[in-house]
């Protein structure tokens, strides 16, 4: 796997334009599975299910994408990772979504946050008695059986951005950052790593045995159809 660190800021557009770019010359066996990691410039981003109630209270613009799932907001100290790969004919999107999630809690776990899923709920969560707290979430889209976008990790990140949302459409439960829960000092780029290393094997798509129990509903868009 192909593994590049566009930095710090990123545009969104920019990017999302050469996920395109990238997602096309996979999808054709041009390029082999790719994967790019990096920290966005401060943006709100509106998947397919976004609901008008989930959009910014202050007025803020939110930019509506071809992803699943609602709305989320991305930027400094948050690591967003998008995985370009062509999925074998006998593997479901589903199955995707779910390695993503584990490469998700296996990075986490080598920074010392245990994490899992929720049922019915997308992303990774930390679950305690102070209840529920999202520290990443996933959306993707699969189209020419090639996949874009991915997963955004709260690793250092401001949560003030959040308070103008509804994340990912969920209003009864927390967001959470790495650092909160561990005083890490880790940067965005050192938990890419860490997340590129743990998604590597999983691109066998052999069987796994998972760290977390199944999420029941997925953020994820096939072929254009929100599912």
């Amino acid at each position: 796997m192909e593994t590049t660190w566009l930095g710090e800021g990123a545009d969104y557009r920019e990017t999302w334009a050469l996920q395109r770019r990238l997602h096309a010359e996979v999808a054709a066996g041009e390029r082999g599975p790719t994967l790019l990691l990096l920290e966005h410039a401060s943006v709100y981003t509106a998947g397919t299910s976004t609901q008008p109630a989930d959009l910014p209270t202050d007025g803020s613009a939110a930019i509506e994408v071809d992803r699943g799932g609602r709305i989320t907001w991305h930027g400094p100290g948050q690591l967003v990772a998008y995985p370009l790969v062509r999925l074998p004919d006998a593997v479901r999107v589903v199955d995707w979504v779910r390695r993503l999630e584990e490469a998700v809690i296996r990075a986490l776990a080598a920074e010392g946050l245990a994490t899992r899923r929720v049922a019915g709920r997308a992303g990774v969560w930390v679950l305690d008695d102070a209840g529920e707290r999202k520290v990443a979430q996933v959306g993707v889209r699969v189209a020419s059986r090639t996949s874009l976008h991915g997963v955004a990790i709260n690793v250092s990140n401001s949560l003030a951005p959040f308070e103008a949302i509804v994340p990912c459409g969920i209003a009864d439960a927390g967001v959470t950052t790495l650092r909160d829960e561990t005083g890490s000092p880790a940067t965005a780029e050192a938990v890419g790593r860490r997340f590129a290393a743990a998604l590597e094997p999983l691109l066998a798509f052999e069987p796994f045995d998972s760290a977390a129990p199944p999420t029941a509903q997925l953020a994820v868009v096939r072929e254009g159809a929100a599912a």
